[in-house]
């Protein structure tokens, strides 16, 4: 089993980007232009190495290497937006991959890429790349071809052997159970050994409601491979598991004038094999709620005048103070209720946001979340 962390050591020590290597301080997906370029680099190092894996690291400087990392990313439905662009899509994995130096809510992003036997390209328009284009990889650059010639395998050594130096031992599971005891003894830190083999680690906050116990401030890394396979800061989680298979069930908050209710968002199952494998399985449960229409028209031109206001830089009052900490929240529940500007209006809000209210900001960010899970589903 590959350690993970280990392995983005050995990617970014053995060579500069390459034709089956790729980093980036940070990847956006909340844009067409950051989607098209993403896939641009996927379709380029598919092509580029059809008989090995292929690597985009995420959260490291491109001057010196320097780990930054990049906030947590639980997009379990990135292979559907590969599949919705890509004729011939690899396999695509995201994992967050946690270094003692970052704070908790930094990762560093690992893309594996394991490609096909065919030619991947673009299925339709995205941005300014037309459908139908092919790209390859032009030593760290992804560029634009016409494939007339056969993919000569020239990385299939080199990868393999940054592989096997990547494997785990008894030193480094054992090292990450108790750096993560240590680091969440706040948050009642637990572990499970599952088929004597995988190891899991996990806390939170835990408080009980009408008999049913919830977390918030979750934490779960999977310590064989120093993946963090869950966080967040702000959601209520169920937890349960047997002595096969760990099960998270995430709830979400929304609501209008003060009156909220939790919705089951997404239901992940981690089930563990005998044969020293493991399976992820996501299920979206998210039913977005439906609300009167009169009063959403309301509370859409509320935000809306809240909005005007942030771009002129004008003082809010106490009340539109508390209005503009639910505005995330409601432009959600708006475009979820057929107010199709909503999302556009909510995005002209970042800026502002991201610039003056930090805490509302962190609002903005689960609302594209729980957005970007609906769509691809």
């Amino acid at each position: 089993m590959i350690n993970k962390r280990l392995l983005i050591k050995n990617l970014l020590a053995h060579n500069d980007e390459n034709s089956f290597y790729d980093k980036k301080r940070k990847v956006d997906f909340s844009h067409k232009e950051g989607k098209a370029k993403f896939l641009k680099h996927i379709c380029a190092l598919s092509n580029s190495n059809p008989k090995n894996n292929s690597y985009i690291v995420i959260g490291v400087d491109d001057e010196d290497n320097k780990i930054i990392g990049v906030k947590f990313f639980d997009d379990s439905k990135i292979q559907n937006l590969i599949n919705a662009y890509l004729t011939n899509p690899p396999i695509v994995q995201y994992e967050n991959i946690p270094f003692p130096h970052l704070p908790d809510n930094k990762v560093v992003g690992l893309v594996t890429i394991r490609p096909n036997a065919d030619i991947t390209s673009l299925r339709k328009n995205i941005w300014k790349y037309y459908g139908g284009s092919v790209f390859f990889r032009d030593g760290s650059i992804s560029m634009p071809k016409v494939f007339d010639i056969e993919i000569k395998d020239v990385n299939s050594t080199i990868v393999a052997q940054i592989e096997s130096h990547a494997q785990n031992n008894i030193q480094y599971t054992l090292d990450g159970v108790f750096d993560f005891l240590n680091k969440r003894q706040d948050y009642n830190p637990q572990y499970k050994v599952f088929k004597e083999y995988f190891v899991l680690c996990w806390s939170g906050q835990k408080k009980l409601v009408k008999n049913n116990t919830y977390y918030s401030r979750v934490d779960i890394e999977l310590i064989n491979e120093q993946v963090r396979l869950f966080y967040s800061t702000l959601d209520e989680v169920a937890i349960s598991y047997d002595d096969n298979s760990f099960r998270i069930l995430e709830y979400v908050s929304l609501g209008l004038q003060n009156s909220f209710k939790y919705y089951e968002l997404e239901e992940t199952i981690i089930r563990f094999e005998d044969n020293a494998h493991y399976t992820i399985d996501t299920t979206l449960l998210f039913e977005p709620p439906q609300f009167d229409k009169k009063v959403l028209h309301h509370i859409y031109n509320s935000n809306n005048a809240l909005l005007e206001k942030l771009k002129k830089g004008l003082a809010l009052n106490k009340n539109e103070l508390i209005d503009l900490t639910n505005l995330p929240a409601t432009y959600l529940i708006c475009y979820l209720n057929a107010f199709h500007e909503a999302i556009d209006k909510l995005n002209e809000a970042k800026p502002y946001l991201k610039k003056q209210y930090s805490s509302i900001y962190q609002s903005y960010q689960e609302a594209l979340r729980i957005l970007r899970k609906v769509k691809y589903s």
